[in-house]
């Protein structure tokens, strides 16, 4: 064990522990949830204090000896990432997160030069953190972050999307019944159902594609409160640049630094949209598993892939288990969406002290949306249309008859299914009868590859 101390006393840590007493006594203070802050966080925390080090040594306020040993334990991030350990719903604003990752820094790059941990010939303040504020690292770090997942999650979507729309081409020659709250509508093609959430898909990567433009402003080099105060104009106007640099991760600074600081409606921007790409992952989802319902029993125009025995007591069952999953991970965005807007709205003055409940449940909804896109890219990829059960099912909708209004009338034609007891044919007859037409001329009206057309009379 060994004793470190801060002005509210002394504490005791294990030898082995990478972190110091700030660390310590935010584990104290908050019981673990088992939650984890995002790898790519971590990496973009690094990242800064790295750019911080090179920047403040290249400017003569760090030595080059400790600049060069900060630099060199933050690029073992990977390594010394198990050490991050405070939990990501704590409160403070993230002073803790910060000060974990500037002790274990400090005391990695101490190690480098020969020291033992908890001697600090790197200090966690005076040299990780010079220059720097966790009002400024934490929310540069966290749109980094989520500017990287980002890109991840849109590259998912694309992916997703190509694989609908080779369904799409797949399933163009397929008619079936469309439906309308559950009940029977004019015919469709199953292809069109297909491009339809292709289309869908479309929007979400156009809208989050176009939020990065609001992400990647960053309040760098306004330390506390947006003022900047505590770190010398040199370094104010170039810190971004350095980190950007460093990371290759396109930011800039914010034209407003106080603005940047203090107000978080961007996250709640990006979330609003990662809200809307759920909402469309959902209803694929469920619109996936009512099509290959039954199969038997129920819709069955979709033969869904074999994947997992579905049940342990009735043989030969198989759920739909992958669209279940992405429902799922979309019912968990929808609460975390709520959570992020009221965090967002809950800042007070020049700070929001929700930052670290913003930023976990902003990465972890993109987290989860990626595995749902994953997920049902590799089982749409799989998906059979039952062409036997589309033909049967669209055989017997009374949809069909919807052209007929342009002949007799909405009302007639109402009254004629209902008195042939929504008999198809039995209508045509009934039809036929009163308006002194032949029954098979009346039938030839009822095209249905014309009716999965765009405008059809």
């Amino acid at each position: 064990m060994r004793r470190e101390e801060d002005y509210l006393g002394e504490v005791e840590l294990p030898s082995e522990a990478y972190y110091g007493v700030h660390t310590f006594r935010a584990l104290n203070n908050f019981p673990t949830t088992r939650e984890r802050f995002d790898e790519k966080f971590i990496w973009a925390y690094f990242m800064v204090k790295k750019a911080a080090a090179s920047l403040n040594m290249e400017l003569g306020y760090l030595g080059e000896h400790e600049g060069d040993a900060i630099m060199r334990a933050c690029n073992e991030w990977k390594e010394l990432m198990e050490h991050v350990v405070v939990d990501p719903l704590c409160g403070g604003a993230g002073t803790s997160i910060n000060m974990n990752i500037n002790e274990v820094i400090a005391n990695r790059a101490t190690e480098l030069l020969g020291g033992k941990l908890g001697e600090y010939r790197i200090h966690p303040i005076d040299h990780v953190n010079l220059h720097q504020s966790t009002n400024d690292t934490f929310p540069t770090a966290a749109k980094m972050a989520v500017i990287v997942r980002n890109e991840e999650l849109v590259e998912e979507i694309i992916k997703l999307q190509e694989v609908i729309q080779e369904k799409e081409k797949e399933f163009y020659a397929v008619r079936k019944p469309g439906r309308t709250q559950l009940m029977d509508g004019p015919p469709i093609m199953l292809g069109q159902e297909f491009g339809a959430f292709a289309d869908a898909l479309a929007r979400d990567r156009w809208r989050l594609n176009k939020v990065e433009e609001r992400i990647r402003s960053v309040n760098m080099g306004g330390t506390a409160i947006g003022t900047g105060i505590g770190a010398p104009k040199n370094f104010v106007l170039r810190i971004v640049d350095r980190i950007r640099e460093i990371s290759r991760v396109k930011i800039a600074k914010a034209e407003n630094l106080i603005d940047a600081t203090q107000n978080w409606d961007v996250f709640s921007e990006i979330h609003g949209l990662l809200k809307s790409l759920a909402v469309n992952l959902y209803k694929i989802s469920n619109d996936i598993r009512l099509l290959a319902s039954g199969p038997n029993t129920a819709i069955g125009e979709l033969i869904p892939p074999q994947i997992q025995a579905g049940s342990s007591i009735m043989p030969g069952k198989i759920n739909p288990v992958i669209p279940e999953y992405a429902i799922q991970l979309c019912l968990s965005v929808f609460g975390h969406d709520v959570i992020v807007t009221q965090a967002c709205a809950s800042g007070n003055l020049e700070l929001n002290q929700f930052a670290p409940l913003i930023v976990h449940y902003t990465l972890k909804s993109i987290m989860f949306l990626k595995n749902a896109c994953v997920a049902l890219r590799e089982y749409v990829k799989r998906i059979k249309a039952n062409e036997e059960r589309c033909a049967e099912n669209l055989k017997r909708s009374v949809s069909n008859l919807t052209p007929l209004i342009n002949l007799f009338g909405y009302e007639k034609v109402s009254r004629a299914i209902k008195k042939a007891s929504w008999d198809i044919e039995k209508t045509l007859k009934i039809l036929a009868e009163e308006e002194n037409e032949s029954f098979e001329e009346l039938s030839k009206k009822l095209n249905l590859k014309r009716m999965t057309g765009l405008g059809y009379h």
